[in-house]
């Protein structure tokens, strides 16, 4: 009978314990359920908190907001200044701003409701405080978002106004985290904070770590380790810790040096992309035919020009018009070179001072003719989005879009340029007539016709080089008078009619440049290169690379 009990019971039992995971399943659904309407009503509570609470009251309704993701927009609707109050239905709406009013919405549905005037709506207000809680919890919520930018933002909104709710927060986030560059956030500001803990191992663990971070943040604290106060006390009192920071520093400002040197060669190389660009086609009508062509700047002005006239034309459109420009602006200027060949220069070969003194009187028209036609002030030309701003690699090292592009579209220039003289019958023909034109001539090459072509595809690279110049400097009709003199110093240094020295003497001197501005300034830079060249064409008078053939050594 014993038994029989026994077994029964045990049964029983068995029957309970299994059907325990769908008891645990029902109660739970059961409490959240009940909790459902509480999580509800504190939504409701907070939003009525924010519409017409104190600003404390206000604080708390962020608080309590930031604990629902799906509150993320309203909380930046609040940021944006656009949560208002809607005083006829006693609600929060978004209010977008037209001509009559405020057109409302639900913030958080995005349904439209109304279009209102001015006085239906009151503005919700921030002060400083709330406006830092704001910031604070966006971040919060952004910090799980599926896009990795917007998780880096975060993580720096909470670098900007840290405190030790955002420690903890960071420290259980960086686990789960899979994106790089945002652990590699996360690690520095954690180890920036281990810096002040009381404890002597976790700073000196957290100075061992900092000192391979290039930022500007580690910088600043490991300086005010070693710094004194008013009575000249050393703010961190233990000398292995301050000795470790020290250490710290100077392998950073090493690296730092490193990198100022880096973006000094960058700017050398992007200087010396338009002095490339800007001598590449005055190499080959200097060097060819023997013209010393002093419009060749106003060439590149209407280069320019033609850049101002396609985004005018297209506003809307900036970086199909500026990609438009370069073969529109090789065409005007090839078209006016040839003209300015076929009409003047072609009865002055052989004598250069007439040459100059003619090409220089076809400047001064073509400057005055820019100013009647667009008037003598500077025109602006946009910058695509895609050109502006910088790459910023790190906190000591960034490099500006515009420049790196102008140095890559120099190399591409070049290269189609060497192409074009390497393997088509037209650069055949151009380096004979470099090399001998009497030979060319007699072997029935049309020299005359060469000589215009010649001109044409010079005067067409100094207006794309225009282009370029108009996306670093404003636009106007003294453009050109700029880079003139400079072009003529690089095609003299690498040697006239050499394209690999023109390239060559860009790059250098542009280099020089940079290197001498920080010591010399900008000014006496630029005569302290022209006494090298001055020095440098005393002794190679044929340049860098001289020009060979039987001609150029007669």
């Amino acid at each position: 009978m014993m038994t029989t009990t026994s077994t029964q019971a045990g049964i029983r039992a068995g029957g309970v314990f299994k059907r325990l995971p769908k008891l645990a399943g029902c109660l739970l659904a059961m409490i959240f359920l009940a909790a459902q309407p509480a999580l509800a009503q504190d939504a409701g509570s907070a939003l009525e908190q924010l519409r017409t609470g104190s600003m404390a009251e206000r604080e708390q309704a962020i608080e309590t907001l930031g604990s629902d993701s799906n509150n993320l927009k309203l909380l930046q609707t609040l940021q944006d200044g656009k949560l208002f109050d809607f005083k006829a239905e006693g609600k929060l709406v978004f209010a977008q701003e037209n001509a009559t009013g405020y057109q409302l919405s639900d913030p958080l549905s995005g349904a439209v409701l109304a279009e209102v005037e001015r006085g239906a709506v009151g503005k919700i207000s921030l002060n400083n405080k709330l406006r830092g809680v704001l910031r604070k919890t966006i971040a919060q919520l952004q910090l799980n978002d599926t896009d990795p930018v917007l998780r880096l933002i975060a993580v720096q909104a909470l670098a900007n106004d840290i405190d030790d709710k955002a420690v903890i927060l960071l420290r259980d986030h960086l686990a789960s985290e899979t994106d790089a560059e945002i652990k590699t956030a996360i690690n520095k500001m954690l180890l920036l904070q281990d810096i002040n803990s009381p404890e002597k191992d976790q700073r000196i663990a957290a100075i061992a770590a900092l000192k391979d971070l290039d930022s500007q943040d580690v910088v600043n604290k490991l300086q005010a380790l070693i710094e004194k106060d008013g009575d000249g006390n050393f703010l961190e009192a233990d000398s292995d810790v301050r000795n470790l920071a020290e250490a710290a520093l100077i392998k950073i400002r090493d690296r730092m040096q490193a990198y100022a040197a880096l973006e000094t060669v960058f700017f050398g190389l992007s200087l010396g992309a338009v002095l490339v660009l800007s001598a590449i086609g005055l190499a080959i009508t200097f060097g060819v035919m023997g013209v010393i062509n002093m419009a060749h700047g106003e060439l590149m002005m209407l280069g320019a020009y033609t850049t101002y006239v396609m985004q005018q034309i297209m506003p809307n459109y900036l970086g199909t018009a500026l990609i438009l420009s370069i073969p529109m602006a090789f065409l005007v200027a090839a078209l006016v070179g040839i003209a300015i060949e076929r009409g003047i220069i072609r009865f002055l070969y052989g004598r250069p001072l007439e040459t100059l003194l003619a090409t220089f009187g076809v400047s001064l028209f073509l400057q005055q003719a820019v100013r009647s036609i667009f008037s003598p002030l500077n025109r602006s030309v946009s910058t695509p989005e895609w050109m502006s701003g910088s790459w910023q690699i790190n906190d000591f090292l960034s490099l500006t879009w515009n420049r790196f592009y102008i140095l890559i579209f120099c190399l591409l220039v070049f290269t189609a340029l060497l192409q074009i003289l390497k393997r088509t019958k037209l650069g055949l023909e151009v380096r004979a007539v470099a090399q001998n034109r009497g030979m060319a001539r007699a072997m029935g090459i049309p020299t005359a016709r060469v000589d215009a072509m010649t001109f044409g595809l010079g005067s067409g690279i100094a207006g794309v080089a225009g282009v370029a110049l108009s996306q670093i400097t404003n636009v106007g009709p003294n453009l050109g008078q700029a880079y003139i003199v400079d072009s003529f110093m690089v095609v003299v240094f690498g040697g006239v009619g050499n394209l690999f020295g023109t390239l060559v003497a860009g790059f250098s001197l542009g280099i020089a440049n940079k290197v001498l501005e920080p010591y010399a300034g900008a000014v006496l830079a630029k005569i302290l290169v022209l006494v090298f060249i001055i020095l440098f064409i005393q002794k190679k008078p044929r340049g860098l690379f001289p020009q060979k053939g039987r001609a150029a050594e007669s």
